[in-house]
């Protein structure tokens, strides 16, 4: 039960569910996510952390950097067919479509710069 819980609970958010969506395309490292969603990191990060307890996403770290990519196991089957199903839904709604054209723009910034600016770190 916890399990479909933790997976509810992160689907209930716009955020998490935009961010998500950007992971479709593959991985992400955490300073692209910041700057899609425009928020400050520390909310992203909380927004992250509660994905992974979902087991939506998984992470890796580089450097002083974490990577962000879909999980291959998505928590239960049920998640992955609701996962889905809101992608399916999702991809075509304006959010989704300007986030798309943001996260071109983002992707094709130099990523240690970026968060370096972001993060404020030398």
């Amino acid at each position: 039960m916890r399990e479909i819980m933790d997976t509810l609970k992160a689907l209930a958010d716009e955020n998490r569910l935009r961010a998500l969506g950007a992971l479709r395309g593959g991985e992400l490292c955490v300073c692209q996510l910041v700057a899609l969603l425009d928020l400050a990191p520390s909310t992203v990060s909380k927004h992250l952390t509660i994905l992974r307890a979902a087991r939506l996403v998984e992470s890796r770290k580089e450097g002083r950097w974490m990577h962000y990519r879909l999980s291959k196991k998505c928590g239960t089957p049920s998640a992955s067919k609701a996962l889905a199903l809101l992608f399916e839904d999702m991809q075509a709604t304006s959010r989704i479509i300007e986030d798309q054209k943001k996260l071109r723009r983002i992707c094709r910034e130099d990523t240690d710069k970026l968060c370096r600016r972001l993060f404020g770190k030398p």
